[in-house]
């Protein structure tokens, strides 16, 4: 079985009966969480088809010289929102990520955006000598936010 990669916005994830057949079919994914009301439901949802077992699909991953094939899948949830331009603080990506791993092992969780940040573009821009790529900044201080976030997150979590 290929590598695959899915995205799943969550107001499909969570009512789709397909769920079970797409966590079979795939090697990890990225799921829309930061504008997402009831994270919660995602969550368990993940942790109810996230499967140790991947049943063929492999990732492959570089440790140094070394080359490993890993048989886990992984789920990468949104923790910066990238249609609102509040940045979120690594305080709250950390509380997210944490309260993530009720309901998905640690070791198969990520952090991500939910996804790209092209919205921004067609933002308008400080009409009062601003940055006139406040779109871009913002976009790096969400980006500087989640490693930050997730590097607290790890370290509660003792990973």
């Amino acid at each position: 079985m290929a590598f695959a990669t899915v995205y799943l916005e969550p107001a499909r994830l969570i009512d789709n009966d397909s769920l079970r057949e797409r966590f079979q079919n795939a090697g990890y994914f990225l799921i829309q969480c930061a504008s997402e009301k009831d994270r919660n439901k995602v969550f368990k949802l993940i942790g109810k088809h996230i499967r140790r077992d991947a049943n063929g699909v492999k990732q492959e991953l570089n440790w140094g010289n070394a080359l490993a094939w890993h048989f886990l899948q992984m789920a990468y949830i949104g923790v910066t929102s990238t249609i609102d331009p509040r940045v979120e603080s690594p305080e709250e990506i950390a509380q997210m990520l944490v309260a993530a791993t009720k309901y998905i092992p640690a070791d198969q969780l990520g952090a991500t955006d939910d996804c790209g940040f092209s919205p921004f573009c067609d933002d308008k821009k400080p009409k009062h000598g601003g940055s006139p790529d406040y779109a871009r900044d913002i976009a790096f201080q969400k980006i500087a936010a989640r490693v930050k976030g997730a590097r607290i997150a790890s370290e509660r979590l003792g990973i």
